[in-house]
């Protein structure tokens, strides 16, 4: 017999179904986290200079994979979801992802809450992998589209006794999800000095942050936000960018945590994110533009040494029919316009509305009436 046919032989022998390499899984949820940093050196400043961008787009969704499954699992536990109960939810978009495939996962069907702002493409995303999405056709009178999605979210558990919502602007599980992605940033760079956030619901910042402080007691925390977001303190106003801002105040932001905070323009993030793209390859939507923009400027403004990790929320890919496409860009005067060198600065939120790049490092809970206003 042949070597060739010895080989055969062994082959056809084998087992039907091989033992798995030792990175392979059955899994779903073993595909979330473990992802990757890298080096994004800052441009026109002396070698060294940059930050680590913590890639969070190579999470099958993104982001919020890790929150869809810890939130999902721990309702399981304390049996607050039951076994094949529907999971109800509203989304812009990045959670929607995770809740789908934390739904595959463990067995529960997925309805989704969207307004028209939710990109087609991702729309037929989420349907085909099973979800119900539907669609509120107006915004609150004071509360947006956000307000109107969770009174949307409401009357459907109403509708589906049984039913349960993870309500991720105030979960506490929504900041515990992110524990592993604390501790894996402390793994990879052994030392972190300043952590750079987008906030939403504010569930990575307070989690990330909740696990780093006690490796790095000296850890600065920077919030960068959208304009027209009242989360720290601004009007809520009708905004372009998604994925972070907020028309509401999330239960879960950490407002004693940060050193200061960022409010970024919708051209701003455009535009970093875009230069991202063409210098480094991995980029990403809306918030990775902002948290780009401000890393930078941590990065080019702080002391020689300062390790910086920022947080890039997810990939590119959701974002081919706005941040990246030129027609769209146009037609709302987002192109060709780079952002400031340094960002204006505010005394304190609520001296001013700020419509373009602004710093303030005077963070207060807006809804805290002992936290008082601008003089």
């Amino acid at each position: 017999m042949s070597a060739f046919d010895s080989a055969l032989t062994s082959l056809h022998s084998a087992s039907a179904v091989p033992a798995p390499p030792p990175q392979a899984s059955h899994r779903l949820p073993t595909l979330v986290g473990n992802t990757p940093v890298l080096w994004i050196p800052t441009p026109a400043d002396p070698a060294g200079r940059g930050f680590w961008a913590k890639l969070e787009g190579a999470n099958p969704g993104g982001i919020k994979d890790r929150p869809a499954l810890h939130m999902m699992t721990s309702a399981r536990a304390r049996g607050a979801l039951r076994e094949g109960g529907m999971v109800i939810e509203s989304t812009s978009g990045t959670l929607g992802l995770g809740l789908t495939l934390a739904g595959l996962a463990l067995s529960h069907p997925v309805t989704l809450v969207a307004d028209p702002g939710l990109e087609p493409s991702v729309r037929r995303l989420l349907a085909s992998r099973g979800a119900r999405v539907e669609l509120v056709d107006e915004p609150h009178p004071t509360g947006g589209w956000q307000e109107a999605r969770r009174q949307r979210v409401a009357q459907l558990r109403a509708e589906h006794p049984g039913s349960w919502s993870p309500n991720q602007y105030d979960n506490p599980d929504n900041v515990a999800a992110y524990t592993p992605l604390g501790l894996e940033l402390a793994a990879q760079l052994g030392r972190i000095d300043v952590l750079v956030c987008s906030v939403g619901t504010g569930g990575h910042s307070a989690g990330t942050y909740r696990t780093l402080r006690p490796l790095f007691p000296n850890l600065r925390l920077v919030g960068v936000d959208t304009v027209g977001s009242t989360i720290f303190g601004q009007p809520a106003r009708t905004r372009l960018m998604r994925g972070l801002g907020s028309s509401i105040h999330p239960r879960n932001v950490a407002y004693d945590a940060f050193s200061e905070v960022h409010w970024v323009a919708p051209h701003e993030a455009v535009w970093t994110a875009r230069a991202l793209a063409r210098s480094h390859y991995a980029s990403g939507g809306w918030s990775v533009g902002a948290v780009g923009l401000v890393a930078g400027w941590v990065a080019r403004t702080s002391p020689p040494g300062t390790r910086i990790a920022a947080v890039f929320c997810d990939g590119p890919q959701r974002y081919l029919e706005t941040v990246y496409d030129d027609g769209y860009c146009a037609e709302h005067d987002l192109l060709d316009r780079p952002p400031a060198t340094d960002p204006e600065q505010i005394e304190h939120s609520s001296a001013r509305e700020v419509t373009s790049w602004t710093r303030c490092t005077t963070v207060v809970d807006p809804t805290d009436p002992s936290a008082g206003a601008h003089e």
